[in-house]
């Protein structure tokens, strides 16, 4: 694999919804962008929608996030389109945000990594997991039309940051893959996705085999977790 090439500070910043200030070490998934893009592009992103329109939004904060890929990391093509079937999933269900639940389907969605092969290898499906996403937050309202582009809620944000951070903590090449976005959503002991991975039967023993697939240690003290 060729290796991954740092970006210049002074890239040209695309705004995806409104102007934010910039703040380090935040880091978000482009599902919109080539996975080329990811070695030219700043990005700025702000989100800012409420979860008013669900029965249950104790799991559904939004929350803002300032994206630069200046750092030596990249995602892998299955992860990138697993981000991407996550916001679809969710505007399925006419969720106003994308949360863990979203990025657990999407996983599901897409199918061919090891992650989602592991899922399903236990029981874990899409079906299962729309109708546990159903249950625990509700449908939201017939006439609300999610956004193009849902924004992440915070318990996703953590998710994908600590993808991000376990990746560099490593300090090893390559990509950040599925497995990495999965165990993230798992160290989220207080969102939707961990409760419903919890319900059909994934815990610390299964999300331990899953980190045997990665390269390197993976820090499975989820109680550090903010």
């Amino acid at each position: 694999m060729a290796a991954t090439p740092t970006l210049s500070s002074s890239l040209p910043a695309i705004s995806l919804h409104a102007a934010s200030s910039q703040k380090p070490n935040q880091h978000l998934l482009p599902c919109s962008l080539t996975l080329s893009s990811l070695f030219g592009t700043r990005l700025t992103i702000r989100t800012s929608t409420s979860c008013r329109f669900l029965p249950n939004s104790k799991y559904c904060r939004a929350t803002s996030a300032t994206v630069s890929f200046s750092l030596p990391t990249t995602w892998s093509a299955r992860a990138i389109k697993s981000f991407a079937m996550a916001e679809l999933e969710a505007r399925k269900l006419k969720y106003p945000n994308t949360g863990t639940e979203a990025l657990l389907m999407g996983i599901l969605v897409e199918g061919t990594s090891k992650a989602s092969k592991f899922l399903r290898a236990n029981g874990i499906t899409l079906f299962k997991v729309r109708e546990e996403t159903v249950e625990l937050l509700g449908k939201s309202d017939l006439y609300f039309f999610s956004p193009e582009h849902p924004p992440l809620t915070e318990p996703a944000q953590k998710s994908i940051d600590w993808a991000v951070e376990e990746k560099l903590k490593s300090g090893e090449g390559g990509e950040i893959t599925v497995t990495h976005l999965l165990l993230g959503i798992w160290s989220q002991k207080e969102s939707a996705g961990h409760s419903i991975l919890a319900s059909l039967g994934f815990n610390d023993e299964k999300a331990k085999e899953v980190a045997e697939s990665l390269n390197g240690d993976v820090d499975l003290s989820f109680k550090k977790q903010a």
